[in-house]
């Protein structure tokens, strides 16, 4: 493609954009939107507020005491002991190697019975 014919195509799509922006410039919701945001920094600089405290003014941060974080609740810590080795497992779900290992051998319902405290 040439520079002339390139130049062409990038003044027809910026023509485009241009008629895109007026349709945009010219509906009701952006008249709306504009006039809050210009409303809004106006408040701003009476006020000498930045973004940031504007923003932490209007959704402040949850802390850590707040309510509304809901943590899960601390799995119970179980140990099995292997009845034929003596080896002692601790651990606070079903995803520990070991225990795996027993499970495949000797069934989850044998291991399960193998639990001598839970914490």
């Amino acid at each position: 493609m040439s520079m002339l014919s390139r130049y062409s195509q990038l003044e027809q799509e910026a023509a485009e954009i241009r008629k895109k922006l007026q349709a945009l410039e010219e509906s009701p919701q952006f008249q709306q939107e504009k006039e809050f945001l210009d409303k809004l920094k106006s408040l701003m600089n009476e006020y000498d507020k930045s973004p940031g405290e504007v923003i932490s003014t209007l959704a402040p941060e949850p802390t850590s005491e707040s309510p509304s974080i809901k943590r899960r609740k601390k799995r119970k810590l179980k140990v099995y002991k292997n009845p034929e080795t003596g080896e002692v497992v601790e651990t606070r779900g079903g995803n520990q190697k070991t225990l795996k290992a027993w499970k495949d051998q000797y069934g989850s319902e044998t291991v399960d019975s193998w639990i001598i405290e839970e914490k």
